[in-house]
């Protein structure tokens, strides 16, 4: 009989075993990725197109392109589109990334055949009508007027820029004058070129016909090859830059440098390192910044991983009396993990949460999925979380300290601030 008196054993197991899904062959090869096993009566189907900022001939086509599927197709406006989506209780829901587009169509598998010739239409046969793209841009532009007032977007535009330089994909910003420049004519010739589908996925535990006729619908797609654009020099800008804004009392600061990527050895464990220093609310930077000298309401520390490249960031938003001793207190955090190493107490608190928020990710098949798809668009091998999860688990804080000195130079931080 159960003792309820006492408290169960604590474990602590740390692994994730990605599901094997099913692949299916589509013309040209490329792959139909279906996971099934969700128990609810609900489906994603995920289009991704190699077509993001990355491979577009000019700034903005990618966004303009991407946005504009759902907005009229031959015979049906975006008007008579939203209103059969909502009938059926279904959503497009549209990402342009920097190396990818993502189109996706969530809905109610009984459904299926009422919605997904519609989104087959979406992705094959987009009108782009000149209204709706003078619509887009003037959106775009009030957005971008409003945004451009906010200190924490342009510092985070030129801190992009001032590591990877203006002309590359990561570090360019589309401007008024990108917006101005952009034609009807582009987006049909970007999406002739680039809106091929790269990979497909589903996820859903739909019937065995249901899954027939919608190979039989992704098949009346357009595949090939799209054009290839991957020719650019990283030109990094000013490594300081400050730019006062007098109508404002608060500056947002952003450091960073470019840095190893998810390929590389030494990845897992600058995942760690990065964590202990600003990447939850424990970290070190936020109990020095925030809680010891209460500069900030919050900092952070993050890898932001490419496909082609890999950036290192540190963000906060500060007074603006305040922002070289938030910079030189930063700056003494890196040096820190570089002379001394870590304890054991602190690695532990930190591994485990990095290693738990991770798992947490898996709470639904959705975000399952996503993983699945990471490892796939990344080519990081099937057995990439596992081996994240046994690496981590056993990084020591001797190990720690050599990455930190080889990946953790506080003189090669970009700085910039804005306020």
């Amino acid at each position: 009989m159960l003792n309820r008196s006492v408290a169960p054993v604590f474990s602590k197991t740390f692994s994730l075993d990605l599901p094997n899904p099913q692949i299916v062959k589509l013309p040209r090869a490329v792959d139909l990725v279906y996971l099934q096993g969700i128990q609810q009566e609900v489906f994603k189907l995920e289009v991704i197109f190699n077509a993001g900022k990355w491979q577009e001939p000019k700034p903005g086509l990618a966004h303009f392109t991407s946005i504009m599927l759902d907005k009229g197709v031959s015979g049906k406006s975006s008007r008579e589109i939203a209103e059969v989506l909502d009938y059926y209780g279904a959503q497009v829901e549209i990402s342009s990334g920097y190396d990818f587009v993502s189109i996706s169509l969530y809905g109610l598998k009984k459904f299926i055949t009422e919605i997904l010739p519609i989104f087959i239409e979406i992705l094959a046969n987009p009108v782009f009508a000149d209204e709706e793209l003078d619509l887009q841009k003037k959106i775009f532009l009030q957005n971008l007027e409003i945004n451009e007032k906010k200190t924490s977007f342009i510092a985070s535009r030129l801190i992009r820029k001032n590591i990877f330089g203006s002309s590359h994909p990561y570090g360019n910003s589309v401007e008024k004058r990108n917006v101005d420049d952009i034609t009807r004519d582009d987006l049909k010739n970007y999406f002739t070129s680039n809106f091929l589908p790269y990979e497909i996925y589903l996820v859903g535990s739909l019937e065995s016909q249901q899954i027939q006729w919608l190979i039989d619908q992704l098949s009346l797609l357009r595949f090939g090859s799209p054009i290839a654009n991957k020719d650019f020099t990283i030109k990094s800008e000013d490594s300081t830059l400050h730019i006062a804004r007098p109508d404002g009392v608060q500056s947002s600061i952003r450091m960073g440098m470019r840095t190893i990527n998810r390929g590389h050895a030494d990845y897992f464990s600058l995942l760690l390192l990065n964590h202990i220093l600003g990447g939850y609310f424990g970290s070190r930077l936020m109990k020095n910044i925030r809680e010891e000298k209460g500069l900030t309401y919050g900092i952070y520390s993050s890898l932001n991983p490419f496909k082609n490249d890999c950036m290192f960031s540190i963000g906060a938003d500060v007074d603006k009396i305040n922002v070289e001793l938030t910079i030189s207190e930063i700056k003494k955090e890196i040096e820190t993990l570089c002379i001394n190493q870590i304890n054991e107490d602190e690695l532990d608190v930190a591994t485990s949460h990095l290693l738990g928020g991770i798992q947490l990710e898996m709470a639904n098949p959705f975000s399952t999925f996503d993983k699945i798809k990471n490892v796939r668009l990344n080519q990081l091998g099937k057995e990439y979380y596992n081996n994240l999860f046994s690496s981590v688990k056993s990084i020591s804080p001797e190990e720690l300290q050599v990455t930190a000195l080889k990946y953790f130079n506080a003189k090669r931080l970009t700085v910039v601030s804005v306020g």
